[in-house]
This record gives structure tokens, sequence and C-alpha cells, in this order.
């Protein structure tokens, strides 16, 4: 019985080792034949290209891991930028298809059925190629918040410049400590006591309380650099001085958020619709009105069922960026498995990285997402 158990395991496991060492050993003899060499070292050489937008510090001279770090960056900005504007908009919308008010039911329910059915790359063109190439030149841009512009070349806006941002982001990272600590106890108060304290008061006043005080005794100060036109040529204009947020982004980041948040909506949807009517009714016979139904009552419980497929739609936003190699973003994709790899001809080693690095990615998301829904499961006792 034992070894009829084993078997299918061990037959599937070699023909793995098989397939594998098929493809590695016709590689190998792929790579002796053109003359290639299989390494890392390339990534210690210099890129020479430029990168239009980076989060630190980049130019040519630069080595291609460099690079790589560059792209990787720009992956997870939209990534995270992407995740949780997409987790409010998909909230919203989710619990809006749920509205007794008919307009707003059916025009949450248009949105979710327009944009899904739309192909992702097609709206990401859409956002590039039309709404935003619609947009003024700089010479045109109007000014907006008294700081900000507007325009084809993208959005522009006052950048912080920062003195002594160290002693700020220490504050900051206390203060957040703080928080979590005083939520842990509130919580435990209110299963031992059942006395609820005002979290949300306490922590943003611990929130903004503490890093207030790093500007005024911790020598923080806080300046501003704003956009200021200046003319190239006689028909080109651009900005100096800000912070330039490039269209690219905009329109990457625009796309996948509204793509993403239609299937985290109907995720919100059938959690609230998979807790029994017998929850709602016995909470509000209680005096609890629709919200704190909604936020004591339901959500809690629904969360158990929203977590497992938005996690789905976690992983396939951060995978889907790489269609910003479309657009010329220069996320990990375009850098890195493009433009690094028709430089050095090092296809193996620069799309074994690319691929590694999106299963890590995937695999860090799987478990943060894992782990705060055991967290949150209700726990027999």
């Amino acid at each position: 019985m034992k070894i009829k158990k084993i078997l299918p395991q061990i037959l599937t496991l070699l023909f793995i080792v098989l397939i594998f060492g098929f493809f590695t050993m016709n590689a190998q003899e792929n790579m002796e034949t053109r003359g290639l060499d299989f390494g890392f070292g390339f990534l210690k050489e210099s890129a020479s290209f430029d990168i239009q937008f980076s989060l630190i510090d980049y130019d040519g001279s630069h080595s291609y891991a460099r690079a790589y770090l560059v792209g990787l960056l720009n992956t997870l900005l939209v990534a995270v930028i992407g995740i949780i504007l997409a987790t409010l908009l998909g909230a919203v919308v989710g619990i809006a298809r749920l509205s007794p008010n008919y307009l707003i039911r059916k025009t949450a329910s248009f949105y979710i059925e327009f944009f899904r059915n739309i192909p992702l790359l097609l709206q990401i063109f859409f956002w590039y190629f039309a709404a935003l190439r619609a947009l003024p030149m700089p010479e045109d841009a109007t000014l907006l918040l008294g700081s900000s512009f507007m325009t084809i070349k993208g959005f522009y806006t006052a950048a912080p410049i920062w003195k002594n941002f160290d002693v700020f982001f220490a504050t900051l990272i206390v203060a957040i400590f703080l928080i979590f600590l005083f939520v842990r106890h509130a919580k435990k108060r209110q299963e031992q006591e059942g006395k609820q304290l005002p979290i949300l008061l306490i922590s943003s006043a611990i929130f903004i309380g503490l890093p207030s005080l790093a500007f005024l005794i911790g020598g923080v100060d806080l300046s501003f650099s704003f956009p200021v036109i200046r003319q190239m040529s006689q028909s080109s204009y651009t900005f100096d001085g800000g912070f330039k947020i490039p269209p690219e982004l905009i329109a990457l980041t625009l796309a996948l958020t509204l793509y993403t948040a239609t299937f985290i909506a109907e995720n919100v949807r059938a959690g609230i619709q998979g807790i029994g009517i017998g929850q709602k009714e016995a909470a509000a016979s209680i005096g609890l009105t629709p919200s704190q139904v909604l936020k004591l009552v339901i959500m809690p419980q629904a969360l158990r069922i929203i977590i497992p497929p938005t996690t789905n739609q976690y992983l396939n936003l951060t995978k889907n960026s790489s269609l910003a190699a479309a657009i010329a973003y220069p996320d990990l994709v375009l850098v890195f498995a493009g433009t690094a790899m028709m430089q050095t001809g090092k296809a193996i080693e620069i799309v074994g990285i690319t691929m590694a690095t999106y299963l890590t990615i995937s695999l860090a998301i799987s478990l943060l997402m894992n782990w705060y829904n055991r967290r949150i499961a209700i726990q027999e006792k």
C-alpha cells in the first residue's frame, strides 16, 4: 500500500527532473554553438542607457544591477499604488452594488460591467494615447491648486525639501508602533470588558501629534520646490523644479486601478451577501444603525470570504503591471528584460532573474495576505 502511494510521486518527480534536464542541456548546447557564456558578471558592467523616470539616482554610467533596481522600484511603485487605490475603489463600488438606491446600484453595476469586459491593454492605450494626449502643452497649462500643472508631458507639482528628515521619519515609525500597541490594547479591553475605546480618534492624534512635535522641537524643517516653466527653444517648453509624474505612470495606474477594482468590488459584494440575513436583523434589533451593522457585524465576518479572491487580484495587478512596456513606462520588463537584454544578449540570465523577481513579489504578497487572513479568522474556543 505504501509503495502504491509513493510510486506516483516518485514518477512525477522523475518526470519533472527529466524535463528540466532536457531543456538545460538543450540550452547549454545552443549557447556553446553560438559562443555564448553563461554568467552574471554583466550586472557589474556599465548599462550605457538612460531611464526617463527613476526613484533613485541613475544615469548611463551606472551598472546593469542599478538599472535592474530602478526597474524593480518602478514596478513596485505601480503595484503598491494600484493595490491601494483598487482596494478603496473596489470596496466602495462593492458596497454600492448592494445599495437600496436604484441609481447608485445601477451606476456601480454599469461601472463593473464596462471596465472588466474591456481588455486591460486597450484601457492602458485609451488613457495614454487618447485621454492624456488631449491635455495642453506646458506653455498652455493652467495652474492647479496654486502649485501644480497637468500637461501632456505629465503632472508637475511641488516637491518637498526636508531638513533632518531622519528625525521626522524615526518619529513617524515610533508613532506607527505606538498605534499598533494601542489598537491591540483596545481590542483586548473590548473583549474582556466590552468597552470600546475611540481607536480612530486616539490613533489619529498619535499619528499627527508625534510628527508635529518633531517639527517643533526636533529641528525638522520642510520647504518646497515649485515647478517653473522654462522655454527650451522657440516652440518647446518644459518645467524646472518641483516633482514630475510622467504620463506613462498616470495612464498605467488609472488602467490597473479601474480594471482590478471591478473584480475586488464583486468580491466585496459576494462577501457581504455571504453573511446570513439573520445577522443583519439581529444587529438592527438591538438598535444598531445600518452603517454600524456593516462596520461592526457584517464586514468583520465578510472579510474571511473577501480576502482569498482579493489576494488573487493583487497578484494579477502586480503581474499585469508588466504591460507598462506597451507605453514605454520603465518598469522591470522594459528596463531589464527589454533594453538590458538586447544590449547584453544574456537572455537566459535576464529572463531568469526577471521571472524569479516576479515570483518573489507574488509569494511575498501571498504570504502577507494569508497571514492577515489567519489573523482575522474567528477563533473557536
